[in-house]
């Protein structure tokens, strides 16, 4: 998988960020405070998860410990917590129990399965710029690959327009409810908006022989076309703004002098939202050199990137990823499927995590999201075994509360805290062994999955082989 001067590169890295042998151990009991229970919550229907080794992807791993849910929210986290009169108690000695994963990088509903022509919504590949469209305008609720997310313990993930495009469109992300009848059954309540954009390779081969780029120049010159266009048109939308203002307070009753709006652009509109922070950037980079030059771009415009998505080389600018406060969710061990993936490695979530940046595993994939325990779990032991110091609770966070952070919802959900949302996940044992399922997943506080119970819900689930899932993947042509 690697050659001479990755090893050498690695070891340098290693050096730098302190890799450690030693095994980390884990993280002491939480104090009584964390068990208060929020008034909101109170008069309300309650379940206690009793004695089971709660990781709380806070930094806190309690070996027999409970978590109270009630209503939607959890109430409270600790040892020894008294079930509320009333109360349901499950018993989960020697189960896990940890927040809901989450997966920034989805596209179920537009790429759904079966993998049909008819089904392939997630690429507008008409122009490099197609800021305009969203993914949930095309998204497909039946999906049966939802059920087996949920099955996996996803609980929330983003659904993405593809990666054929410069701009590709809005995001939404969604939460894993059974039943969906439409997108807007299944939003995340008072999740932003994201942008997907693509660099490298994929751009220059769909629009290479059409009207271009074809080349990563091109490229580049397409994003600074966007976005300046994005500012002018902003700086029109800020002066109509300020004139109706002035009208108001001045010269209302002047019908004549009224400004008119300016004419309503929705793809300049989208990317205006980013310069005003409110939609977020999820930038599909592979290579490292473009990364940097990606937030080189983003700097002379005025913008944040929240995550770089694939990012197979981003141990090699870790530093700067760190400094610039941009995620990366990158894959477990995907490597050398085309030329911007050739320099992968395996450690590559933990040199991040090692370097202080923040690393996310993601899925890209309708059967890895089935398994992303698993995947954080391969990367979590390909640190360990470079010696880099990587703990189960970091393991943890790459899928749960990081993802919640670079897709702006971790005040509501990611980690095992009284307030939060209770998305939450009883595993059959250790999350990242390959021997261990969920065997319950919660959304909102109500029980979407349970193991040996649950059915499949739509009628393309009867039947349905892992392989038949996996054409899902396909329909979307390779554009990974």
């Amino acid at each position: 998988m690697r050659n001479a001067w990755q090893y050498t590169l690695l070891a340098g890295l290693c050096l730098t960020v302190g890799c450690k042998k030693t095994a980390p151990a884990t993280t002491a009991p939480t104090t009584k405070s964390s068990t208060t229970k929020p008034a909101s919550t109170q008069g309300e229907a309650s379940t206690l998860l009793k004695g089971g080794r709660v990781m709380t992807a806070t930094g806190v791993i309690i070996e027999r410990g409970d978590v109270l849910i009630t209503g939607d929210r959890i109430a409270a986290v600790g040892v020894g917590i008294a079930a509320p009169a009333g109360a349901k108690v499950i018993d989960v000695a020697g189960k896990t129990v940890t927040p809901g994963i989450i997966d920034t990088h989805s596209h179920m509903g537009v790429y759904p399965s079966p993998g049909l022509k008819a089904h392939a919504d997630g690429n507008e590949a008409t122009e490099p710029n197609t800021a305009y469209v969203r993914s949930a305008d095309g998204f497909w609720p039946q999906d049966p690959q939802i059920d087996y997310a949920r099955a996996g313990g996803v609980t929330t993930c983003q659904i993405l327009p593809g990666s054929a495009n410069l701009i590709g469109g809005r995001s939404v992300t969604i939460k894993l409810y059974p039943n969906l009848r439409s997108v807007a059954d299944a939003r995340f309540e008072g999740a932003p908006d994201g942008l997907k954009m693509a660099c490298g390779e994929n751009p220059k081969r769909v629009y290479g022989e059409k009207s271009g780029p074809q080349t990563r120049m091109g490229n580049v010159a397409g994003y600074r076309k966007a976005f300046q266009s994005a500012v002018e048109y902003r700086r029109k939308q800020q002066k109509y703004k300020q004139g109706l203002e002035e009208w108001e307070k001045n010269g209302k009753g002047k019908v004549k002098d009224r400004p008119d709006p300016p004419d309503r652009d929705l793809g300049l509109e989208t990317l205006a939202g980013v310069l005003d922070g409110k939609i977020l950037v999820h930038n599909h980079c592979y290579r490292a050199d473009e990364m940097s030059l990606m937030l080189e771009v983003a700097a002379e415009f005025g913008f944040k990137i929240r995550s770089f998505h694939h990012a197979v080389e981003a141990y090699k600018i870790a530093d700067r990823l760190a400094r610039a406060e941009t995620a990366s969710s990158v894959w477990a061990d995907w490597w050398g499927f085309k030329a911007e993936a050739y320099d992968a490695v395996r450690e590559n979530a933990a040199l991040l995590t090692a370097a202080g940046a923040r690393a996310i595993i993601h899925s890209d994939s309708p059967v890895g999201i089935q398994r992303l325990n698993q995947e954080a779990g391969k990367a979590m032991y390909a640190g360990r075994r470079a010696g880099i110091e990587i703990s189960e609770d970091q393991a943890l966070r790459w899928i749960t509360q990081n993802p919640a952070w670079a897709l702006g919802i971790d005040s509501q959900t990611g980690t095992l805290e009284p307030g939060k949302l209770a998305d939450v996940v009883v595993w059959s044992g250790n999350p990242f062994s390959i021997y261990t399922h969920a065997e319950q997943v919660w959304i909102d506080g109500e029980v979407v999955f349970e193991h040996g119970v649950t059915q499949p819900r739509t009628d393309f689930s009867v039947g349905l082989a892992d392989g038949d899932i996996e054409a899902g993947s396909r329909a979307r042509g390779g554009q990974q």
